[in-house]
């Protein structure tokens, strides 16, 4: 892992009597893509905001390669952000908008075009110097936005959901320009976001935020494969994970789950338990996460009720009752089912 180059430490804020962030700690790294993820008010666009001093935390420490930065305006801080709304100047050309901060520090005018007609490049927007930005699409300012904030060369650039107002396919698009821009310049990304998508298409790593509080740091592979809690397992994916309430049992033959009017046996070697580890739960009550892709239909299995079936061209959404709970299934392909259907799930 390269240096750390932010430390959060037991950071806090309040407004007025409402706690927004209850002791975050996180260190982010030289050359890192980490997201900050979460529902609306969770408290991520609040951290990004004292990363970038826009915001004094109420309480806690950031420290800036080990120096305390919590007073140092944002103007002295070596980052740069990105916003969701491009902030661009309508009265300002292509060239003279991705510019601007270098001529408030009255750069020499061949070093700034250099340098413009360089982001330009990066960017995709070659030749785009005396466009009128008011002209552009929505991801064309967006790149503009995003040249403005790396002309500057800072060491850390935030990103505050800047691909929320764009439509989804040039938000692809997007997505995969962002993380080849930042291998390019090789310097630190801090991206806000409340879509997983973006979340885990693009990260080194992951944050995932609730009400404050970080619920779980780890690469997108982990994030999305070993869950720390039920809000993590019920927030990343899409269809969200499936819960069952269920009781585990042992009998001669081994270790089961009991479900409302089913069972499930469990297999006596598996990588994330053992029979020793079961032991301690027998007879006590679990709850059993399952992905909607980790489903299947068969001839055996746990029947289930079809309510909806969802054909979205590559893939189904088949929505059932089984075990007296709701669960989704994600199928390859187009499947047709009928309403009050009875198939048989197998997992």
């Amino acid at each position: 892992m390269s240096n750390k180059l932010i430390e959060l430490k037991n950071l806090t804020k309040n407004f007025d009597d409402q706690q927004v962030l209850r002791g975050i700690n996180l260190d982010i790294h030289e050359n890192e893509f980490l997201t900050l993820l979460g529902p609306s008010g969770c408290g991520k666009t609040t951290t990004l905001r004292i990363i970038a001093g826009f915001e004094e935390p109420s309480g806690g420490e950031v420290l800036f390669n080990g120096i305390e930065i919590s007073k140092l305006p944002p103007y002295k801080r070596e980052i740069n952000t990105v916003f969701q709304k491009y902030a661009l100047f309508p009265h300002l050309n292509v060239m003279d908008n991705i510019g601007f901060g270098l001529n408030l520090k009255k750069v020499d005018k061949s070093v700034i075009e250099q340098k413009v007609k360089r982001m330009l490049k990066m960017v995709g927007l070659e030749g785009f110097e005396k466009r009128d930005v008011t002209l552009l699409s929505g991801g064309q300012q967006q790149r503009v936005a995003i040249a403005r904030a790396l002309v500057n060369e800072p060491k850390v650039l935030l990103l505050d959901e800047p691909l929320g107002a764009l439509d989804a396919k040039i938000r692809k698009q997007m997505q995969i320009e962002l993380k080849k821009i930042q291998r390019e310049v090789g310097i630190t990304f801090i991206y806000v976001t409340h879509d997983q998508e973006e979340a885990l298409s693009m990260s080194d790593t992951v944050v995932v935020m609730n009400n404050g509080e970080i619920q779980q740091i780890g690469s997108p592979t982990d994030i999305y494969n070993e869950p720390e809690n039920r809000f993590v397992a019920g927030f990343i994916g899409t269809p969200p994970m499936n819960f069952l309430d269920a009781l585990i049992r042992h009998d001669a033959n081994g270790f089961y789950l009991e479900l409302a009017d089913a069972y499930i046996r469990l297999p006596e070697h598996d990588q994330y338990f053992t029979a020793d580890s079961l032991a301690q739960y027998v007879d006590k009550e679990v709850l059993l996460g399952i992905r909607p892709d980790n489903i299947s239909i068969s001839d055996k299995g746990l029947p289930a009720r079809v309510d909806v079936a969802e054909a979205l061209g590559g893939e189904t959404y088949l929505y059932l009752e089984c075990c007296d709970a709701k669960i989704i299934v994600k199928l390859q392909g187009t499947v047709t089912k009928q309403p009050d259907e009875m198939v048989n799930l197998f997992f």
